[in-house]
């Protein structure tokens, strides 16, 4: 005899309450390691025992990337509107406030320029924490504005890109932000200004299908979710038992759509290597 029964089906958290990183003293990784927070955070949300990488936001990414975590950031004024006066369970203004007020963040994206290893890099990273990461007007603008920026001072461009696709509570208006961004970085391809795309935990929907694999150099964190559709998706559609690891980096990588896979503490290093390769400057050791 069940001692309840389940009134909905499925996973009931709401993507609101979905946490990135740890709250507490420990965190239990999905093999069950268990960390001190503290540690944790010393190892850059990483699992010394297993490797785990966390999720972290724009701020972890920011003091990773810029130098003594010192940037400028860039139209972080910048709000959703509501224009098609969507509402589901709840009116989007009331989610898009009930968003600001939980993460402190404007919206699913912030971008800022400063220094990494003593040279002028523009970074635009993304915040699942914020609607999971969706991209809508404010995220493809931002990054747009980003680029223009890039473009203007001649300063390489990373995007780092963690989000559960289009916002579709701004349906058709979300979509565009594919043709806009891509068209953006056609501009800058044509300025000869270096663009290097990294793909954390998730990337997908239409992230993916447009800014997240137009770089000169596609890198990722280990064993991120890289793809268009989710597993489950992709599995009810072709009805076929999927590959062990489908979708995550590093098959991603073997099959020939990421360059490479690094680990979060030599991710600086190396995304100013490709940098200095892209733009023919002299390797320093």
């Amino acid at each position: 005899m069940a001692w309840f029964n389940r009134k909905n089906k499925g996973i009931q958290t709401s993507t609101e309450d979905k946490k990135d990183t740890p709250k507490g003293l420990w965190y239990k990784t999905p093999s069950g390691k268990i960390i001190d927070t503290k540690e944790l955070k010393k190892n850059l949300y990483v699992s010394p025992e297993d490797g785990y990488h966390v999720r972290i936001g724009s701020k972890e990414y920011f003091e990773l990337f810029f130098d003594d975590t010192k940037f400028k950031e860039l139209d972080e004024k910048l709000t959703s509107k509501d224009p098609l006066k969507f509402e589901d369970t709840k009116k989007y203004t009331d989610r898009v406030k009930a968003a600001q007020e939980k993460t402190k963040l404007k919206d699913a994206v912030r971008t800022a320029v400063g220094k990494s290893l003593g040279k002028d890099i523009v970074i635009a990273a993304m915040d699942f924490s914020f609607i999971g990461g969706s991209m809508g007007s404010v995220v493809g603008e931002k990054i747009a504005r980003a680029i223009d920026y890039a473009i203007t001072k001649k300063i390489p461009f990373l995007m780092i890109s963690k989000s559960g696709g289009a916002r579709m509570m701004e349906a058709s208006l979300s979509l565009m932000q594919l043709v806009k961004t891509s068209a953006k970085l056609a501009q800058l391809a044509e300025a000869k200004i270096p663009y290097i795309s990294l793909c954390t935990d998730p990337t997908t929907g239409g992230t993916t299908a447009s800014f997240a694999m137009l770089g000169d150099i596609n890198i990722a964190e280990p064993n991120a979710l890289i793809a268009f559709a989710g597993p489950r998706i992709v599995k009810d559609t072709t009805g076929k038992e999927l590959p062990e690891g489908f979708q995550k980096s590093e098959f991603v990588l073997e099959h020939g759509f990421l360059d490479a896979i690094y680990e979060r503490k030599d991710l600086k290093k190396q995304v100013n290597l490709y940098i200095d390769l892209i733009q023919n400057i002299p390797v320093r050791n």
